[in-house]
């Protein structure tokens, strides 16, 4: 249920369309928090909760209506690997959704009009292996072998309740099987969003195809990109609504690249509010922003979006 007595978020949804908020770990560090750890963002879950409530606090303050939760790389298996055993496992996953509720309630507290959503983030397998397999894809798993990786804990998400779940920056549509599997009978609407390179999935397949594999699934509300160049989204979001015939979720990177070797972000943003309104007459209803989007820009999307 959500923080205010706030309509479904289908149904806020097809009323749409509503604000993503932006990079959650783009607002940790530049908050001064290091980030530099296999768990990322969710290591804060355990050791600084608050920050990771300003965090979401700040981008509804910003005018995001759906803050997506610090759950992104948080599993049990990564978790194990810290020496973290399933049952604190599972409370850290149930306090990424209550801390993005703690957030909405602080906001709202303090003036920000409501309703406000939390979107509960499943990140893909590759997501847990720090290894950038994230943006390739063909783990060399099955469908079944990652169905089982994803159950649990969107089980726990689930339960937590959450308004979505964002299944998000999946590289792979043998991975976007797998998760479409696994939501069956969770009572949880979700969004299934992919990491795009031009019309295809980071694993090679069209990206159409990709997208039409949520065409028939009932619980899938949304289907769309995130974390892909603006560019890379401005053509994905008429091919997701064509393929789909759902509404689409679009929140992309800055444009910016990221050096490995350098660690460090190089290249010149791209991400510009201007995009909006091509994206909503294409058929995007939820609309953000991810790596190196800030609050700024969110506050940028809001405006073009509400006026």
């Amino acid at each position: 249920m959500s923080t205010t007595a706030a309509p479904p978020f289908a149904a806020a949804l097809a009323a749409g369309p509503l604000v993503l908020d932006g990079g959650l770990s783009n607002q940790l560090e530049s908050a001064g928090h290091d980030l530099g750890d296999a768990l990322w963002s969710a290591r804060l879950l355990a050791e600084e909760p608050d920050a990771v409530v300003a965090a979401h606090r700040a981008y509804y303050e910003a005018g995001a209506q759906v803050a997506i939760t610090s759950s992104y790389q948080a599993t049990f298996e990564g978790f194990a690997a810290r020496g973290i055993g399933a049952t604190e496992a599972a409370g850290l996953l149930r306090r990424s959704v209550e801390l993005a509720r703690e957030a909405a309630r602080q906001a709202t507290a303090g003036g920000v009009a409501g309703p406000l959503y939390v979107a509960a983030s499943a990140g893909p397998y590759g997501a847990m292996l720090a290894d950038g397999s994230e943006y390739r894809g063909a783990y060399g798993l099955s469908v079944a072998e990652l169905e089982r990786f994803h159950r649990p804990r969107l089980e726990v998400l689930a339960a937590a309740g959450p308004d979505v779940l964002a299944l998000e920056t999946v590289p792979d549509a043998d991975e976007a099987r797998a998760l479409l599997r696994a939501i069956r009978g969770l009572g949880v609407p979700a969004w299934l969003s992919f990491s795009a390179a031009g019309d295809r999935t980071r694993a090679g397949q069209p990206l159409a195809d990709a997208f039409a594999l949520a065409a028939d699934v009932p619980e899938v509300v949304a289907v769309g990109v995130n974390c892909c160049t603006p560019e890379d989204a401005d053509r994905a979001v008429a091919v997701a609504a064509r393929a789909a015939g759902k509404p689409v979720v679009v929140y992309p990177n800055s444009g910016e690249s990221w050096d490995a070797r350098a660690r460090a972000w190089c290249g010149t943003p791209a991400f510009s509010a201007d995009r909006v309104a091509a994206w909503t007459a294409a058929g995007a209803r939820l609309v953000g922003g991810c790596c190196r989007v800030g609050p700024e820009g969110v506050a940028a999307l809001a405006r073009q979006l509400t006026g």
